[in-house]
């Protein structure tokens, strides 16, 4: 898995490409909660929920239906303007958790179409390291797979955020 601050990138650069004009900082604070949200199953392992659980980790709480009912739900609760807007915001956040974690070389991969099928997914090019759970991430390893997200998910994030911000402004997009 990324780390839990990489899963934060995809909210955070689809906020800076959106601007505070089109999504509020509300939201995109509630977006990075929700990117973030499906490693809580971790504290599953405690239970004695094995990781290739349907229910373990990288299990349900990955899978992009979650990510659709959880974002239909939390826009439910904040009743914004720009509700589907805000929908594809919270939904894409949470659903990046599980595509990201697809793109790692380790574990097991995620059940992103679950409850139909408990098949754990990876992509076919996996270049960012897996991430160690717990303390294991103060260590060189850890280091090294920061640098590995950085490469493969912060830059090119901010880059295509800019981009995006940039188009957006020049063509008076309404979203």
């Amino acid at each position: 898995m990324p780390t839990i601050l990489t899963h934060a990138v995809i909210p955070i650069a689809a906020g800076f490409a959106l601007s505070p004009a089109r999504i509020t900082r509300r939201v995109v604070i509630a977006g990075i909660a929700l990117a973030m949200l499906p490693d809580a199953d971790v504290a599953e392992f405690k239970l004695g929920i094995e990781y290739a659980d349907q229910f373990g980790h990288r299990g349900a709480s990955h899978a992009i239906l979650v990510a659709a009912a959880t974002a239909a739900f939390i826009t439910a609760i904040m009743r914004p303007a720009r509700t589907k807007l805000v929908f594809a915001f919270l939904f894409i956040s949470m659903a990046s958790h599980g595509v990201l974690d697809a793109f790692t070389n380790g574990g097991l991969g995620p059940a992103l179409l679950w409850p139909i099928s408990d098949v754990r997914y990876f992509a076919p090019f996996t270049p960012v390291r897996v991430s160690p759970i717990g303390m294991g991430f103060f260590s060189m390893r850890g280091a090294g797979v920061m640098l590995s997200e950085m490469r493969w998910i912060w830059l090119p994030a901010a880059v295509l955020a800019i981009m995006l911000r940039l188009t957006i402004s020049k063509t008076k997009v309404n979203l």
